[in-house]
């Protein structure tokens, strides 16, 4: 079965990785660069990983205390024995877990992924093939683009800003207008635009109001309505 694609906040939260060798820093990496509180766990730690900053090094054998308030956890010893041990701890501490390489002690996975400011792209094959999750990174690589990053954080501040009651469609009309045009021009519109843009729709919204009044009104008639067909 494959499993469900889920993104989760990670900011501030403890995470474990039990290893110290190059897979184990490539995992450390990832998690912090998401702003999980990481700890590495192994008696040999890469002079790497203990350089990391904000990663705290435990140069000791990974032991079951080591999972107390952790919210996930990886297993990237260089023993798969170890590797299935700690998944077993964890799976029994209800504790997600991700075992390098051994896909049966797996509750999740690290998918292939592409990030540009806030705007993430993942890519899985389920553990099947790397192959196939790293050939779609690719692919999409010219479409998560840094200005793609910029664009999505120029419209959440539009967003906030455009939450009017009954504008919902049209503020989501405007922001795919915005994003469309930004990708055209390369470049995230500038204030003028934008206002120009904003006050375009903002009118609109007001004919429609007015026009929704009209007809709640007595006596309101759709234009052309009581005249006879032509010829008649």
């Amino acid at each position: 079965m494959s499993y469900f694609p889920m993104f989760i906040e990670l900011k501030d939260r403890p995470c474990l990785v039990a290893g110290g060798g190059k897979i184990a820093r490539r995992k450390a990496e990832t998690l912090r660069d998401y702003g999980a509180r990481v700890t590495v766990a192994a008696p040999d730690v890469l002079p790497e990983i203990r350089a990391m900053e904000g990663v705290v090094c435990l140069e000791k054998q990974f032991d079951q205390s080591d999972l107390a308030g952790q919210v996930l956890v990886v297993a990237a010893t260089d023993d798969p024995e170890q590797n299935h041990r700690i998944s077993q701890a964890c799976r029994e501490a209800g504790i997600p877990v991700n075992a390098v390489d051994q896909k049966e002690d797996c509750s999740f996975i690290f998918p292939a992924y592409l990030k540009e400011g806030e705007v993430v792209a993942a890519f899985s094959s389920g553990g099947q093939s790397p192959v196939v999750a790293q050939y779609l990174k690719e692919q999409m690589r010219p479409v998560i683009t840094p200005l793609l990053g910029e664009l999505a954080e120029a419209l959440a501040c539009l967003r906030n800003a455009l939450k009017q009651p009954g504008m919902e469609d049209m503020r989501k009309k405007l922001c795919r207008e915005i994003l469309e045009l930004g990708l055209d021009m390369g470049g995230v519109p500038g204030a003028e635009q934008l206002g120009e843009m904003i006050k375009k729709m903002q009118e609109g919204g007001d004919n429609d109001g007015k026009n929704e009044k009209a007809e709640s009104e007595p006596g309101y008639a759709e234009p052309g309505a009581g005249k006879s067909p032509a010829g008649g």
